[in-house]
C-alpha cells in the first residue's frame, strides 16, 4: 500500500525531513485514511506516526576538551592558528584604559589641572601616546605637572 502522501504530509506538519518520519506497522489502516493535515497531527499525537529526534554528534568530547582548555591544556603549537599578535586580541582597549586610569589618578592627586587633563585625555584618545610612560614623559617634558611647575617657579626666584 502507498503511504507516500501521508508520510510527506507528516514531514511537513512536523517540519522535518522524510527520513525522520516513520509510520507504525500496527496502525497502517488508520494512517491510510488520513488525508488532511489535521488528521496527520492527530495521528502524530496518538503515536501512529513517529517523528525521530534529530541525530547529531555527541557533545561529550567537546565538553571534555573545554574543561581541559580551562585548565590551560591543549593550547600547544598544533592548536594555534594565526600569529602571536593575532591571538592576543585587540590591545587598544587595554592600553587606553590604563592611560585613562593614570590620568584620573594624577588628576585626583592634584598633580595636573583640569585643562591639562582634558588636553592629555583627548591626545590619548587620538592615539598620540604609546603607553603610560609616554604620558608621564610628555608631562615632564612640557612641564605640565605640579612638581615641574613648582621647580620652574623656584628656579625663577633663585635666579
Amino acid at each position: 500500500m502507498n503511504l507516500k502522501l501521508q508520510k510527506r504530509l507528516a514531514a511537513k506538519v512536523a517540519n522535518v525531513g522524510l527520513n525522520r518520519v516513520s509510520i507504525q506497522p500496527a496502525s497502517v489502516s488508520a494512517v491510510k485514511e488520513a488525508i488532511t493535515k489535521a488528521d496527520i497531527k492527530a495521528l502524530i499525537r496518538d503515536g501512529a506516526i513517529r517523528v525521530f529526534p534529530e541525530k547529531r554528534p555527541s557533545g561529550l568530547r567537546t565538553r571534555e576538551r573545554r574543561s581541559q582548555q580551562k585548565k590551560g591544556k591543549q593550547r600547544g603549537h598544533g592548536t594555534r592558528r594565526g600569529s602571536a599578535k593575532a591571538r592576543l586580541g585587540d590591545i587598544w582597549p587595554q592600553r587606553i584604559r590604563a592611560m585613562r586610569k593614570l590620568l584620573q589618578d594624577i588628576k585626583a592627586k592634584g598633580q595636573i589641572t583640569n585643562d591639562v587633563y582634558r588636553d592629555i585625555y583627548a591626545k590619548a584618545k587620538g592615539g598620540f601616546f604609546r603607553d603610560r610612560g609616554h604620558i608621564l614623559f610628555y608631562l615632564k617634558q612640557k612641564k605640565l605637572t605640579a612638581e615641574t611647575r613648582a621647580g620652574e617657579k623656584s628656579a625663577v626666584k633663585g635666579g
